[in-house]
């Protein structure tokens, strides 16, 4: 309801609940409406492909999937290096929506029959060091713009950078060189 209160008229753009495979589809015609399909009703699902299509440019929006390639689960090591440097924008976003919302945010390296995540605690770092970033200076427009409403509909405003650094805690604590945590 959010979604598509934001963004059906002004960008023509759907959030849809599908089935196996989340995926988006441009509109077929100049009058329809491009959809952002989430896997089985799941909210981790919805917010995590509303993540992608916040960050797609205009031309990448005209494209099924925003003309990026997927290889599914069971990546080798260089696929699976591949998909993890273009997710790292995508989660950390994903992970801000789930705090405004109140929601518990799982990364996720997405290959569990294959080779697992190429270096787990690396791209755990790189993901809360971006969203870092992005609640210093700001998500892109879009993505601000959903934020701010999961914000104010779920009441979290008041208590979101509290939130955000028990979260960071939990999913990728910062260690000093001795290898003991910083965040106690």
């Amino acid at each position: 309801m959010l979604f598509n209160d934001l963004f059906r008229e002004a960008y023509r753009t759907v959030l849809v609940k599908g089935s196996d495979e989340p995926e988006y589809l441009p509109a077929s015609d100049p009058e329809g409406l491009a959809q952002v399909v989430f896997a089985h009703g799941y909210y981790a699902s919805a917010l995590h492909e509303i993540s992608h299509w916040c960050i797609a440019g205009e031309h990448r929006r005209t494209l099924h999937d925003y003309g990026y390639w997927y290889c599914p689960d069971g990546r080798t090591l260089k696929q699976q290096q591949a998909f993890e440097q273009v997710e790292v924008k995508p989660q950390a976003i994903e992970w801000l929506f789930s705090v405004a919302a109140g929601s518990r945010f799982h990364i996720s390296a997405d290959n569990l029959s294959g080779v697992g995540a190429a270096d787990e605690e690396r791209f755990r770092h790189r993901v809360r060091d971006q969203a870092g970033e992005y609640l210093e200076q700001g998500l892109p427009p879009r993505a601000q713009r959903f934020f701010d409403s999961l914000a104010t509909f779920y009441g979290t405003g008041e208590i979101l950078e509290e939130r955000w650094h028990e979260d960071a805690r939990r999913i990728a604590p910062l260690y000093s060189e001795s290898g003991h945590s910083q965040e106690n």
